[in-house]
């Protein structure tokens, strides 16, 4: 069972920058880590959590990435989310799946993502349709 800990994200900047999730609680099996300015609502989440059923084990992985401004209102300050980005990535292994198949599908969906698939990075990155 893993332990609720730091866990170091680089995102995409031209110079990288890494986004530090410390944790903050564990609810009914999923652990949430959070990046953090001090201001609450601004917070960037990350939860994990792995739930057995009757015939499969199923995990999900979720980034919560809000984006906040300043918003003056009568002369007073106050942050407000203006838009926020949501990621899902979700597992489901059969209970007769190996070590191994486990390791290889989270291996195949991490290097689906990587910059040089241009079917799925330019759909998601450049919001672009499928076509062909």
């Amino acid at each position: 069972m893993p332990l609720l800990q730091t866990t170091v994200l680089a995102d995409r900047e031209t110079t990288p920058v890494n986004h530090t999730f410390v944790p903050r609680d564990v609810k009914d099996g999923r652990g949430v880590v959070v990046n953090s300015t001090g201001v609450p609502i601004g917070d960037e989440r990350l939860t994990v959590a792995m739930k057995e059923a009757t015939s499969r084990y199923n995990g999900e992985v979720k980034l919560v990435l809000p984006v906040v401004q300043n918003e003056t209102i009568n002369g007073v300050v106050r942050p407000t989310v203006v838009r926020t980005a949501y990621v899902t990535m979700n597992f489901s292994f059969d209970k007769s799946s190996t070590l191994q198949e486990r390791k290889n599908a989270v291996g195949l969906a991490a290097a689906a993502l990587a910059t040089n698939k241009p079917l799925i990075n330019d759909a998601l990155i450049n919001l672009e349709s499928v076509w062909g």
